[in-house]
């Protein structure tokens, strides 16, 4: 089968739903499937340099990727994404949709400009959608003059219940719920860690950085743990620490956007992950990540958090409470018998709900259900 994967994101900018779309990618392959994912893309040059302040990825795609237009950056559901919004890349994606002739075309974000919409529009195959965010605004003017697409929706995907509670207002039911999966090391053991916590995620409010370093110097001088702070850009991150009156000698190491595999040797090596989100987190993608390492976690009590991690594999705190993170931390890095116990039951998780292997064969399961089916009730123009 060949599948076609729709991301209005950009290559070039780690991202939940990028991460998301290309380890689809590789599951479905694995499969024996053909897939492409289409997208936006920001080669390297000033032109980057000045629309994208962040650090990227900026070499050639893989050859399973067609990039189809440069990214700009737009404020959406509290973060900053970098989203498609040239006019040239319709045509592009109307020559791709032509020259593939995929058999399904799976639509991340479906009501974000501008990939998304066109795919909806201009696909004639099934279409099944895959909705992440939860809460913001976008939905709304999706809402007002793109409801014409909605019918051609043939299947509807949310990663959770958060996610299924913010898109089905507006693109309607019902939805399945699949989660993100994660990519499983071959072993995990949560023993023989070294005395670091690790935090990943952008530098942006919702992600609660400003939350953990507040908590930082009391679980550094309690514990001696380092705290290692992975994906924020360096300049933001010591910025804010400045301002905090912190620095590098508090214990706290801050590495930038990683590669996958040194980002998974980063988490396989910490005792515990932190996850202190104040909100609208539709999925804990960094959880689901700790479980595939045996890494147990001390996470905001927030919607998308609480879906994904419990008693049983962390510690949940109120989101935005600097001292009960700071002493969940610490109870952690302290009890050795209970960290590995958590770490361990993680895994398992991970194995039983999270493995891609699986959740790709869910999504082949979808997608034969929909081969073949009658193209969509609006007439697609030539």
């Amino acid at each position: 089968m060949k599948i076609g994967i729709v991301v209005p994101f950009s290559w070039s900018y780690w991202g939940g739903v990028v991460e998301h779309a290309e380890n689809q990618a590789h599951a479905l392959t694995a499969l024996g499937h053909d897939v492409r994912i289409v997208i936006g893309n920001d080669p390297p040059g000033l032109l980057t340099r000045l629309l994208h302040p962040r650090a990227g990825r900026h070499g050639s795609p893989p050859a399973h990727v067609i990039p189809v237009g440069r990214t700009v950056i737009i404020p959406a559901n509290a973060s900053l994404s970098n989203i498609v919004l040239s006019p040239s890349s319709i045509p592009r994606l109307k020559r791709v949709l032509e020259r593939e002739r995929f058999d399904i075309v799976h639509v991340h974000e479906p009501l974000a400009p501008i990939l998304s919409l066109y795919a909806l529009y201009g696909a004639t195959c099934p279409i099944v959608t895959t909705s992440h965010a939860s809460g913001g605004r976008l939905w709304v003017w999706g809402k007002l003059f793109w409801s014409v697409l909605i019918p051609r929706i043939d299947h509807r995907i949310a990663v959770s219940e958060a996610a299924r509670a913010t898109a089905e207002p507006w693109l309607g039911g019902p939805f399945e719920i699949i989660p993100n999966g994660v990519s499983l090391p071959p072993q995990a053991d949560p023993g023989g860690r070294l005395e670091r916590v690790v935090f990943i995620g952008r530098h942006e409010p919702r992600k609660g950085l400003q939350v953990l370093l507040r908590a930082w110097p009391a679980v550094s001088a309690r514990t001696g743990a380092r705290l290692r702070v992975i994906g924020a850009d360096p300049l933001q991150v010591r910025f804010l620490m400045r301002r905090l009156g912190l620095s590098e000698a508090d214990g706290i190491d801050v590495l930038g956007v990683l590669p996958t595999e040194t980002l998974v040797e980063e988490v396989a090596s910490a005792k515990v992950l932190a996850a202190p989100a104040i909100g609208q987190e539709s999925f804990g993608m960094v959880i689901t990540r700790a479980f595939a390492c045996a890494t147990p976690v001390v996470a905001s009590d927030i919607a998308g958090y609480r879906e994904v991690a419990g008693p049983e594999t962390g510690i949940l705190v109120p989101p935005g409470d600097p001292d009960a993170l700071g002493a969940a931390l610490t109870e952690l890095l302290e009890d050795e018998p209970r960290r590995l116990s958590l770490g361990a039951r993680g895994r398992e998780v991970a194995l039983e709900r999270y493995d891609w292997e699986q959740i790709a064969q869910r999504l082949v399961g979808i997608y034969e259900s929909l081969a073949g089916a009658p193209t969509s009730e609006i007439a697609v123009a030539a």
